[in-house]
């Protein structure tokens, strides 16, 4: 499996693992247009407490700045996404992550991201958000019939299982999840923590097959004080 299927396969699991039982409106096709999510906080202000440096890790580019749907990240894992076929397509089309909502849509947001190696990565985002999104996005849980599932990019198969993580709270609330895809002999791992404070919501992806819950969580909590330090 090339590391850009294997990408995919994990993009299309993560999309699976941010879901809850509730319906979220489909992202727009185009560039988003409109007033932001919230005014606490701007995509200005957002890039300047993102993480500038992770230990082990290089920055992979410039930091991405805008309304959260416009991000070139979030596009580029949109059409990845698309490209790939799940065996319970109810887990696709009746449920959906952060990037769908349309209040996250259109927040003004930052990202960046960082690389380890050939084969592991970490992302950080900032939206403004208001606190009742945030909470919702927060609260959301896996259902457990999308615990477990097959998902095919190019016609190759991979198994996909999903587990969330318990106990550990960051900022004013989190949650974690942690998606292992295998495929033939390749295993993937990807772990993320959403967490919310004062007029944002932050996520924090782990990528790669050693990828784990406790680093994951680390870097969330480092990215929380970081933004906690930054913004005013």
């Amino acid at each position: 499996m090339t590391s850009r299927t294997s990408f995919a396969l994990a993009l299309l699991l993560l999309t699976a693992a941010g879901c809850s039982h509730a319906e979220r409106p489909e992202p727009a096709a185009t560039t988003p247009t409109g007033p932001p999510a919230s005014e606490a906080y701007n995509a200005d202000q957002l890039t300047q407490a993102l993480l500038t440096d992770i230990p082990g890790y290089e920055r992979s580019g410039a930091p991405q700045s805008g309304q959260y749907g416009s991000l070139a990240a979030v596009r580029n894992s949109l059409q990845m996404q698309q490209a790939a076929k799940l065996d319970k397509p109810q887990c696709a089309s009746s449920t959906r992550a952060v990037s769908s909502e349309k209040s996250v849509w259109s927040a003004p947001s930052a990202l960046v991201a960082f690389v380890k190696g050939r084969d592991q990565t970490a992302s950080e985002t900032l939206m403004a958000v208001g606190p009742d999104i945030a909470a919702q996005q927060v609260e959301l849980r896996v259902p457990a019939s999308c615990r477990s599932f097959r998902v095919a990019v190019g016609g190759r198969w991979a198994t996909g299982s999903v587990v969330e993580g318990g106990g550990t709270r960051i900022g004013e609330g989190s949650r974690t999840v942690g998606v292992s895809t295998t495929s033939g002999t390749t295993s993937v791992r990807t772990w993320f923590v959403v967490l919310r404070s004062r007029g944002y919501l932050a996520t924090v992806t782990l990528y790669g097959p050693g990828a784990t819950r406790d680093e994951a969580e680390r870097l969330a909590q480092q990215a929380y004080q970081q933004a906690e330090r930054i913004l005013p």
